[in-house]
Formats: C-alpha cells, sequence, structure tokens
C-alpha cells in the first residue's frame, strides 16, 4: 500500500473531523444560514475550520500525497494529467475511507455529549431548490478547485504558499455557499456525514457527489485550456 494512500486517508479524516465537528459544535450542522435567519458567528466559524484544517493539512502531508482530501480535485488532476487513473481511484477511495472514520469519531462524540446532534452534513438550505443547491454546488467546487490546480502549477504556482491560498479559498468559498447547501465541494466530505445523520441529507447527497465532481471536471478544463496550448498565442 503507497504512502500516498494512507497519507490522503488521514488528511480527509482530520478535514472532516475538524470541519464537520465545528460546525457541529458552533451549530452550523444542519441550517445555521436559514431563510429568515443567519447565524453569522456559527457560519464564519465553520469556514475558518475548514479553512484552516485545510491548511494545517497541506502542510503535514503535502510532500507525501499532495493533500487532495478531496475527490473532485483528485479528478481534476488526473484530467490535467498530473497522476495515473490508477493513483486517482484509489486517492478516492482512501478519501472516503478517511471521511468515515471521521464522521465515526465525530457521530460518537456527540452521541455521548447533550446538547449536540449530526455529524455536519450537507443538504440545500431553506428556500434553496435541488437546482439551486446543484448549480451553488458546482460554481463553488469550479472556483475552488481552480484555485488549487493555478496555486500548485508547478512552473507558475505559488510554490510553498500554495497551501495558504487554497486553504484561504476554502474560507471564503464557505463564507460564500454555506447560504446555499451548507458548503460541501468535496464529495467525501458530505457522503460519509450523510450515511451517519440519514434524513434529507442522505436523500439528497447526489448533489454533493455530483456538483463537485462537475465543478472539478470544469476547473480542469478551463486550467488546461489557459495553461496548455489553447492559451498559447499564436
Amino acid at each position: 500500500m503507497k504512502k500516498e494512500y494512507l497519507a490522503e486517508m488521514l488528511g480527509t479524516m482530520v478535514l472532516v473531523l475538524m470541519g464537520c465537528g465545528a460546525a457541529v459544535a458552533l451549530g452550523c450542522s444542519s441550517n445555521c444560514a436559514g431563510l429568515h435567519v443567519v447565524n453569522a458567528a456559527s457560519v464564519v466559524g465553520t469556514s475558518i475550520a475548514f479553512g484552516l484544517a485545510v491548511v494545517a493539512m497541506a502542510y503535514a502531508i503535502g510532500g507525501i500525497s499532495g493533500c487532495h482530501i478531496n475527490p473532485a480535485i483528485t479528478l481534476a488532476c488526473f484530467m490535467s494529467k498530473r497522476m495515473s487513473g490508477k493513483d486517482a481511484g484509489m486517492y478516492m477511495a482512501f478519501q472516503t475511507i478517511g471521511a468515515f472514520i471521521g464522521s465515526g469519531l465525530l457521530f460518537a462524540l456527540t452521541s455521548n455529549v447533550d446538547g449536540l446532534a449530526g455529524t455536519g452534513a450537507n443538504a440545500c438550505q431553506d428556500g434553496v431548490s435541488i437546482v439551486g443547491g446543484l448549480l451553488a454546488e458546482i460554481i463553488f467546487t469550479f472556483v475552488f478547485v481552480s484555485v488549487v490546480l493555478f496555486s500548485t502549477d508547478s512552473k507558475k504556482g505559488a510554490g510553498n504558499l500554495a497551501g495558504l491560498a487554497i486553504g484561504l479559498s476554502l474560507i471564503l468559498v464557505h463564507l460564500a455557499c454555506i447560504r446555499f447547501t451548507g458548503t460541501s465541494v468535496n464529495p467525501a466530505r458530505s457522503i460519509a456525514p450523510a450515511i451517519f445523520e440519514g434524513g434529507a441529507a442522505l436523500e439528497q447527497v447526489w448533489i454533493f457527489i455530483v456538483g463537485p465532481f462537475i465543478g472539478g471536471a470544469i476547473a480542469s478544463v478551463v486550467y488546461n485550456c489557459i495553461s496548455g496550448s489553447c492559451g498559447k498565442e499564436d
């Protein structure tokens, strides 16, 4: 077993445990950004938690696996010819395993603490249609994965600052997207919590698989065009 796969499992576990854990602890695990009242403190705190988790893992395991910890990023990297199909499939599998471990730990914690419930699962927020939620996930995943691809470009990327840029962009995406879907932009991050939580989260989990994959694929096409042959001057 490659160490890269284990690193992706660990990184995704930490992302889900810390990010979703903050959402639960701050009361942003279900509908913290509803139609009539927005719990600004919960939204900001949850957004920062997800961003910091990515920054921490980027510098912890980035040198081992590249710290995708997100199947949508892995798909984009595969489409950009940065990795093989076999590695991409294994990355996604171990990311999902890591997400289940993180969600399982969070479920165990919340089950033994009065006043806490849920696993930070995603669902369309009050007043947001299925189509609206799907569009939000496509759009914001496109933005996030675009930052990942461009900032980690081997020639024109951000170098050692890439992890910081990616983490900050995830904070930004959460701030903008939580009102719509609770923000996923990551299939693994949504699948595991939905399984544990059930209900609307499980019924709508397809949105948080299809949307991020479409957004990641579009980001790859745009990245390949700008950094590849169609972006060159004649």
